[in-house]
């Protein structure tokens, strides 16, 4: 064999490797992170063809470690090819490549994202047979990712306005029950020493708390998670559909 159909054998079987195994990850940095205990059972949940069952376990991996770009990769993977949602893959590889902006896998992990992104628009339309359509397909992809951006913004937007009608709430409630509330919206004597409740001490305001949406979850797996009930956690976020929750999205939990 010439030398460079040696060369060639080895790089398909290269690629031979990397389709089957999906991806493999090359940082040796994520040492520290494989140990993590969720991520072994992981792991070993992945050997054992129990899938359902790994993401659990590498989602509970990125609770405990949300830096955890070795669940995110494992994550990326099984949605890949495993258990197929383009968008969960695309959603776990990029937090991958953000963790690890370094790491030596990063053609392949951008290819598998640009086969995932096809994938997605398959959905709803053909796939590309042309130079015009491609570039069409990436104008719309764009217009998306806009789309979603100006979403996040006005999520955020409701999120401040909720947090400050609670705080309105709140307030106003402390003044019924005689309470002193300054201009400010805290609590004090106002200037009036004769008002009943003047100086008692008050428990501060509670800090608004969020938390990110991680792919597969619904409300009721995050209520259990921060033992409170669903109705509540509906009630505080008004503007949010329950049933189109997705991997990213920021939610309030309701006050402790």
């Amino acid at each position: 064999m010439s030398f460079f159909g040696k060369i060639g054998l080895v790089a398909g079987l290269a690629a031979v490797l990397v389709t089957a195994n999906g991806c493999l990850p090359s940082d040796s940095a994520q040492m520290d992170e494989e140990k993590e205990p969720h991520y072994v059972l992981g792991k070993s949940r992945v050997n054992a063809q129990d899938y359902t069952a790994a993401i659990e376990a590498f989602q509970e991996a990125l609770e405990a470690n949300p830096r955890s770009g070795a669940a995110h990769f494992q994550l990326a993977c099984i949605y890949d090819s495993k258990q197929p949602d383009p968008a969960a893959a695309i959603y776990h590889f990029q937090e991958y490549l953000r963790l690890n902006p370094q790491a030596g896998n990063i053609d392949v992990i951008r290819q598998r994202i640009y086969t995932c992104k096809q994938a997605l628009a398959a959905d709803t339309m053909p796939l590309p047979s042309s130079p015009a359509a491609q570039k069409q397909l990436d104008s719309l992809m764009q217009q998306k990712v806009q789309l979603q951006q100006e979403v996040d913004r006005l999520t955020d937007q409701i999120r401040q306005w909720n947090a400050y009608y609670a705080a309105q709430q709140l307030a106003a409630a402390r003044a019924q029950a005689g309470t002193p509330v300054n201009p400010a919206g805290q609590p004090g004597d106002g200037g009036n020493a004769g008002t009943p409740g003047a100086g008692r001490p008050v428990a501060p305001v509670a800090p608004l708390r969020t938390y990110k949406v991680l792919p597969g979850e619904t409300y009721a797996k995050i209520a259990r998670k921060y033992n409170c009930s669903q109705a509540s956690l509906e009630a505080s976020n008004p503007g949010v559909n329950p049933r189109k929750l997705r991997a990213g999205q920021v939610l309030n939990l309701p006050p402790q």
